[in-house]
């Protein structure tokens, strides 16, 4: 088994040894794991491109590029007060008191025509300001920033739980990452509810329901919700006002078996919806539109049913105690509540 050490190229500090195996690629990917950068080529110590695993020898010495040309390590430029703001790969970015370590090329290479790689892809053409320990200082938001620097590092965005997305976004205007700010805008513009009645799909609202905080509120008022299936779904206190659930095809919604305790769907149109043995004590359906409906075995304790149309519906085996059925648009017949 032959084993190699590895140093970020130009550096002579941090190696490691690796065995070689495998593929050059498979050495290349133990580089970027050992060593924290993406690893695209090796070069030996004097410079020469390895193009072939075969030509690796044991105990050889390689050094790991991110696709920058071969730097020699003899050339170092130790980061003393003296050399502040010499031109190494490697760089610190002191974003609004937050230290950023990074590498040069992932500032330039990914966006090459935003303000970051204008700022560094040379020495000083900016005349960036640097602290007492030479990090470069940018007068930003660090929290936003952080989404934005791993995105050139790997190509994706990912922005963890709790931070502002609108925030992210503005940080990459003001840094001209135009790619990035498309990305954004459009994750932006699908987080808003829609300003119309179009009807809203079940791919957005399962969106919408994943990206909701557990101890926030889901809103659903005067959504379209045509055809709906939430078999044993859980909506216990939720504003479900004036929503449609009537689907013109003649696919029923489903709400088998759901918790709605205490739900308001006051106004909503409901034709032949299915809620049995559903759970709606204390709900408010005041004027909605229940015609045809399966309410068989539905739990209706002092539900609030006042203007409802209950013609053709099935409340055989219902729990109906203390629910009001004032001004009913059609009149309630036992047949309808016996079992």
């Amino acid at each position: 088994m032959r084993r190699v050490t590895l140093f970020v190229n130009g550096t002579s500090k941090n190696g490691k040894v690796v065995a070689v195996y495998g593929a050059l690629s498979d050495l290349l990917s133990v580089a970027s794991n050992k060593l924290g950068i993406k690893a695209s080529s090796l070069y030996n110590g004097k410079g020469g491109l390895i193009d072939d695993i075969a030509l690796i020898r044991d105990d050889d010495v390689l050094y790991v590029s991110e696709g920058d040309p071969y730097i020699d390590p003899q050339n170092e430029v130790k980061p003393t007060l003296g050399l502040q703001g010499s031109h190494t790969d490697w760089i610190t970015l002191n974003i609004g008191g937050r230290l950023f370590t990074t590498t040069r090329s992932t500032l330039v290479s990914k966006e090459p025509d935003s303000m970051l790689a204008r700022m560094f892809r040379e020495k000083d053409v900016w005349g960036n300001k640097q602290d007492e320990n030479g990090a470069y200082l940018i007068d930003r938001s660090p929290e936003y920033f952080e989404p934005i620097l791993n995105y050139l590092r790997h190509g994706q965005l990912i922005i963890n739980e709790g931070i502002n997305i609108r925030g992210v976004l503005e940080e990459a205007r003001f840094f001209g990452i135009e790619q990035l700010a498309e990305q954004l805008e459009m994750a932006v513009k699908s987080s808003q509810p829609a300003d119309d009645h179009s009807p809203i799909s079940r791919k957005e609202f399962v969106r919408f329901l994943l990206s909701t905080p557990t101890k926030s509120e889901l809103r659903c008022q005067g959504a379209n919700l045509q055809g709906v299936k939430m078999l044993c779904s859980n909506a216990e206190g939720a504003s479900l006002k004036g929503c449609n659930f009537e689907d013109p095809s003649g696919l029923k919604a489903n709400l088998e078996g759901a918790n709605l305790k205490g739900v308001d769907m006051e106004g909503s149109q409901m034709t032949g919806i299915n809620l049995r043995v559903a759970t709606l004590k204390n709900a408010k359906l005041k004027n909605c539109n229940l015609r045809g409906a399966t309410l068989a075995g539905t739990d209706l304790e002092n539900c609030d049913l006042s203007g409802c149309d209950l013609q053709e519906a099935n409340l055989r085996g219902s729990n109906v105690k203390g629910a009001i059925f004032e001004e009913m648009l059609t009149p309630l017949h036992m047949s309808q509540s016996v079992r």
